[in-house]
């Protein structure tokens, strides 16, 4: 699977943001989906996820602000961020998993190139 992100940019504080990924292959509706960002200084974190059944996981500090959704027909998993606040700033990545279970960052096979997001205050 071959990932591509795109939707990142630079927006002040309260503003919103939707990224896209699109990937390759005919499988894609097989996969779970999920995006992770990694701020300056910091590791990695799991973001936001969906699963190949539609069921959605969230970040503690982005519940009620991000909406993950997909589109098997156009093979693109979306990431809508809204009440965007300065700590929201990173690189974020898209990803795909085989893995069912408990989710780390390490869940995911398929990476996508970041995008990066930077919130103004």
């Amino acid at each position: 699977v071959q990932l591509q992100a795109s939707g990142g940019g630079l927006v002040q504080a309260g503003g919103s943001l939707r990224l896209s990924c699109a990937a390759s292959g005919r499988t894609f509706s097989s996969y779970g989906m999920g995006w992770l960002r990694q701020a300056p200084g910091k590791e990695r974190e799991l973001v936001a996820d969906i699963s190949s059944s539609d069921n959605t996981h969230y970040a503690g500090s982005v519940k009620g602000r991000f909406t993950i959704s997909r589109d098997n027909a156009k093979n693109t998993v979306y990431l809508q961020m809204d009440s965007l606040k300065p700590e929201d700033t990173g690189v974020y990545y898209c990803a795909a998993r085989n893995f069912v279970g408990p989710l780390s960052r390490e869940s995911y096979n398929y990476w996508g190139q970041g995008t990066l997001v930077t919130v103004s205050s």
